[in-house]
């Protein structure tokens, strides 16, 4: 191993990672592995998310430094995440701040090499916006809590092993302070999945039914009743899952689908008003993917803080614009050459461009919706970033039993 003794700090932590990553390709014969042998590697490597502690899939260095692991494995050849690869970042980082060192031992790795799947069951029906005002309950019984309840939007659900949830546990508390965070298993006695159908015909959303669910007492994450805390490391996460990915490059993401329509349109049909229109959308998706990288190069902790929603209201918006102009220019054919055929998606495509402009226009509806409203991206960043006054809230001191329900 090269010696790092006497460099900066920062650079001891890219000379540690450059040489895990040598060791690495050079120690393990990845080309006979299958995925979750090499997935497996990785993990017990310490390159799965670096910024883990050693042990749980990681070297304990800065997070900024897991872009190196990517693309040197990418350059290699070695694939990443193939099914609900997204979820890996929302259960991955909750379990291993809050975790106990037995649950970092039992999910990380399994997480990691795809053998067992994640979902996320938070929302529900009186619920959404407000996350705090769930009634999912659990009671205790021993050395288990019995929980009967609903939670919707659920995506990917149906192929899930594992499920992210928070229930009720103290209504004679405050709303924030009664819930509790569960690792449910998806496969136990009186879990039922039922499908969702979207705009574009599939059914990637789902809602779970829970009725009297046996969950045992060693699969609740964190403290009783300090749900609220656990689930914003998820809920952080989450957003800059989805609104914070640095693009590859310039042009690359939703926009270059738009640069692609309009070099395909006939030159006659190219208005001065639309080549204006797409290059002020490409200015955008360029400051978001700058902003982005700059997110990502700043960060030195493993969760991300309020300033994830950025990226999350961004992209929101920037998606729906470009996939918007995009059926402008295709005109009266972008009615038509979509198939809405029912469908269960076994991957997740936030921004829908892996199936054409068409779909993408329908699936980028979701974005201002999932993870939290746009709306409620603009409270946190006004709140929490910005540091304006809160939003008045009436029933934060009131005991959730007590506060009045439709």
């Amino acid at each position: 191993m090269t010696s790092t003794s006497g460099l900066p700090s920062e650079d001891r932590e890219r000379t540690l990672v450059s040489a895990t990553i040598d060791a690495f390709l050079a120690e393990q014969d990845l080309a006979t592995m299958d995925h979750v042998a090499r997935r497996g590697a990785q993990f017990d490597a310490g390159l799965a998310w670096v910024h883990f502690a050693e042990g749980d899939g990681g070297l304990g260095v800065r997070p900024s430094l897991q872009s190196l692991v990517d693309d040197r494995l990418s350059s290699a050849g070695i694939e990443g995440p193939s099914e609900a690869g997204f979820f890996l970042a929302l259960a991955g980082p909750t379990i291993a701040t809050h975790g106990t060192v037995e649950q970092r031992r039992r999910y990380l790795r399994p997480m990691f090499t795809e053998q067992e799947r994640w979902c996320q069951l938070f929302s529900e029906p009186g619920a959404g916006s407000d996350f705090a005002g769930l009634g999912c309950r659990a009671v205790r019984d021993g050395d288990e809590w019995v929980v009967n309840g609903q939670k919707v939007w659920n995506t990917l659900a149906h192929i899930g092993d594992w499920g992210m949830l928070v229930t009720r546990t103290h209504p004679e508390l405050p709303k924030h302070k009664g819930m509790t965070y569960f690792l449910l298993d998806m496969h136990a006695p009186g879990v039922e999945v039922r499908p969702l159908r979207q705009i574009t015909g599939e059914a990637e959303f789902n809602e779970v039914y829970l009725a009297d669910v046996r969950i045992p007492d060693a699969c609740r994450l964190g403290e009783p009743g300090d749900g609220w805390r656990v689930a914003l490391t998820t809920l952080m996460n989450e957003r800059t899952a989805i609104g914070g990915g640095a693009r590859p490059g310039p042009g690359s993401g939703p926009i270059a689908d738009a640069v692609a329509l309009w070099q395909e349109i006939p030159a006659d049909r190219r208005r001065p008003a639309d080549r204006d229109r797409l290059v002020g959308l490409w200015n955008r998706s360029e400051v978001l993917r700058l902003t982005n990288l700059r997110a990502a190069a700043a960060a030195t902790v493993a969760n991300p803080g309020p300033e994830g929603s950025i990226g999350k209201l961004m992209s929101a918006e920037l998606h729906q614009a470009v996939y918007t102009f995009c059926v402008e220019l295709l005109g009266a054919s972008a009615m038509v050459g979509f198939d809405y055929t029912f469908r269960r998606p076994q991957t997740l495509s936030t921004d829908g461009a892996i199936h054409g402009p068409r779909h993408a226009f329908l699936r980028t509806r979701a974005n201002s919706i999932e993870g939290g409203t746009s709306e409620i991206m603009r409270n946190i960043l006004g709140e929490q970033v910005l540091g304006l006054p809160g939003e008045p809230r009436v029933d934060k001191d009131l005991a959730w039993s007590d506060i009045p329900r439709s």
